[in-house]
């Protein structure tokens, strides 16, 4: 570091400086310059992390990865079981269905984190400077969040496959039929994560605070459950085919019915009949998710304005 003195115009020769000017290193920066691909990368990249509490204190850590221990452990006694009795107690797809409801908390506690801290610190202009563009922001957390629920259903199903795999006693058939199994589970463990995290994001960005947002989500799921309850119950059979529409849960169960109706078929015969509306079911599901994505880069772009 240097002090530099400098004399203003026109005075006396032996007169004491009238200001210093400090020299405190910054340079130029003259490293590679990224492209907006590379910072959607990076916002992607550090959400997911959030999402788990890595990089984080320990506090973080305790819920994402207790919910992790849980969905792994189930996996592993599933796997257990099988191997002990030579029969399959719960399908992959089922493994999604039985899981949602640790998802519902998951989402509740991981979406404020993500989104509620930037909205409320008013930094979001920082973010939008380029080459960050305002709809970036939402849809990186938004693929990061569905990344998150993703893992939390599709690893568990990956051990219940590697088990199935190496117990197996048809030999490379057996491999490939348990590989075949495990492909509808994967993307029904998808379409839980996108419609799931969509919702949470939304209900997160709206309510700002991360107390009311987390109570907000878990009102949005459980709640509409017993209007699913009692639509089921009337006496009309289309009202009860699509009463799963009115809940994010079986709405889920519905598309999953009509796009994985063999790895879901237990479900089918167990109570959820959607009859010939699966193709209802499946465009409410689009729509849904449009329509978070939608709300999500409206809500952004008010927010870029404050």
């Amino acid at each position: 570091m240097s002090t530099l003195e400098q004399t203003p115009i026109g005075a006396p020769g032996g007169a004491a400086p009238a200001g210093v000017i400090h020299d405190i290193g910054y340079q130029r920066y003259t490293g590679p310059r990224l492209s907006r691909r590379h910072v959607v990368g990076a916002l992607y990249g550090h959400s997911l992390r959030t999402a788990f509490g890595l990089g984080r204190s320990a506090k973080a850590k305790i819920f994402p990865w207790f919910i992790v221990g849980v969905v792994v452990v189930v996996a592993a006694a599933l796997v257990a079981i099988r191997a002990q009795i030579g029969q399959v107690v719960l399908g992959y797809a089922q493994f999604a269905d039985t899981m949602s409801w640790l998802v519902i908390f998951f989402v509740a506690v991981v979406a404020p984190e993500l989104v509620s801290r930037d909205l409320g610190s008013g930094v979001l202009p920082l973010y939008f400077s380029r080459p960050l563009r305002i709809a970036d922001y939402p849809l990186a957390k938004f693929a990061a969040l569905a990344t998150a629920v993703f893992l939390l259903l599709g690893a568990p199903q990956v051990v219940m496959f590697l088990g199935g795999a190496f117990t197996t006693d048809a030999g490379w058939s057996g491999v490939w039929n348990e590989f075949t199994d495990l492909l509808p589970g994967l993307g029904y463990a998808l379409l839980w994560a996108v419609v799931f995290g969509g919702i949470g994001l939304v209900v997160a960005a709206i309510t700002g605070k991360r107390a009311f947002a987390a109570g907000g989500i878990v009102a949005v799921f459980l709640m509409t459950t017993p209007i699913v309850g009692v639509l089921s119950v009337l006496p009309s059979t289309t009202a009860n085919q699509l009463a799963g529409l009115a809940a994010p849960s079986s709405l889920v169960q519905g598309t999953g019915i009509w796009l994985f109706r063999d790895a879901l078929v237990t479900n089918q015969e167990g109570g959820m009949g959607i009859g010939d509306f699966g193709p209802v079911y499946a465009l409410v599901t689009v729509g849904l998710i449009a329509g978070c994505t939608a709300v999500l880069l409206a809500r952004y772009r008010k927010a870029a304005r404050q």
